[in-house]
């Protein structure tokens, strides 16, 4: 089949690899596959040595008609059975790029909330009539999407983002770094901070940690506003905000686990699959996608949704013995290659593609 895909590329490698190695395969397999996308990202390269076309198209606006006009013809010219658009921008401008045409058009949807029929805006996304179907994160965020849709529900479907263990092979970065050793017990949250990321009910939780060779390191960006909870915590001194890093990975690999304490708004976090394909447990809660990715009290542990209480008792567990760390953080590792790999997501990807252009 042949399939016109609109998307952002510039981002990190490791944040759009899961999608952008997806449409590689199926060139691998034969299909014929097109990316729309910013001049210069870093990812094109890639594409072009796979053997995928690329248009260095990307809309300014939510409605650009150059952008609209140009995919316009390339869908009419280039015969597509399906054009795939991903974000605010592009599912807008494609949406109306395919009106006269026989495309099928699926849009991506990677977060709950935020998607209400009231809202004008959102019938130029995922409520835009032109939209034949639309691919989401989880579960969570297929659920959500499906009360707000007006027709052709059962299009509406939750497809994993494939990943690759390789892809995420990295040496820990190094505890002296923070003047620890193995004997600590490190914890990490690596997030750029909202209201919706629950920093409150971590800093609260630590209230009810009392083991002196636990050790919270705090990476990201938009932690100010938590200062002052950082301080009040009776382990301030083994509170360390770090700021903004490049190496999450390496992070997740030297931390004993990682906690996502998000009481809102999650579709499937990068954060845990990181820490999964590294080998690192989490400490998670029952907001969006989160209790997809860990098998409760196996892979990590699921928590009540802004409970800082049973946060800090499933903390506990794993302060308290870090053979249960490296136990549950490989079933973690193990889990993520036999349920959300690649191979699988392309598979289904073809699939739904294959139902969809069956339709009439």
């Amino acid at each position: 089949m042949k399939i016109l895909v609109c998307s952002s590329y510039l981002h990190a490698w490791n944040s759009v690899r899961p999608e952008a190695e997806m449409f590689v395969e199926m060139v691998k397999q034969g299909h014929q596959v097109t990316i729309a996308t910013q001049p210069g990202a870093e990812y094109i390269p890639r594409f072009i040595e796979c053997g995928l076309k690329v248009i260095e198209l990307y809309p300014t606006k939510k409605v650009c008609i150059q952008t609209i006009k140009t995919l316009h013809k390339e869908l009419k010219q280039g015969h597509y059975d399906i054009c795939y658009a991903f974000n605010s921008k592009t599912i807008p401008n494609a949406a109306f790029a395919c009106i006269g045409t026989k495309v099928k058009l699926i849009a991506y949807r990677g977060t709950t909330g935020g998607l209400y029929r009231h809202d004008p805006s959102a019938y130029l996304t995922q409520l835009h009539p032109r939209v034949d179907g639309i691919i989401c994160v989880s579960n969570a965020v297929q659920k959500d999407v499906v009360k707000r849709v007006w027709k052709k529900k059962q299009n509406v479907v939750t497809i994993y983002k494939g990943h690759q263990l390789d892809w995420y092979k990295v040496a820990p970065t190094a505890r002296a770094e923070f003047n620890l050793s193995e004997k600590n017990i490190i914890a990490v949250c690596a997030t750029h901070v909202r209201p919706s990321k629950g920093i409150s009910v971590l800093l609260q939780a630590t209230h009810f940690i009392d083991n002196p060779n636990f050790h919270l390191i705090l990476a990201g960006s938009g932690y100010e506003p938590h200062f002052d909870e950082i301080k009040a915590s009776p382990m301030a001194k083994r509170i360390h905000y770090i700021g903004h890093r490049t190496d999450i990975p390496s992070l997740m690999t030297m931390a004993d686990f990682q906690v996502q304490p998000s009481i809102s708004g999650e579709g499937l976090p990068r954060t845990i699959i990181e820490a999964m394909a590294n080998g690192s447990t989490s400490v998670v809660t029952t907001t969006g996608g989160s209790p997809e990715l860990v098998v409760d009290g196996e892979t990590g542990y699921i928590v009540e949704t802004n409970n800082a209480k049973a946060f800090a008792d499933a903390m506990n567990k794993l302060i308290s013995s870090k053979a249960k760390c490296i136990e549950m953080g490989l079933k973690a590792q193990q889990r993520l290659e036999n349920y959300f790999s690649s191979k699988e997501t392309v598979k289904q990807h073809l699939s739904y593609f294959s139902k969809l252009i069956k339709q009439k």
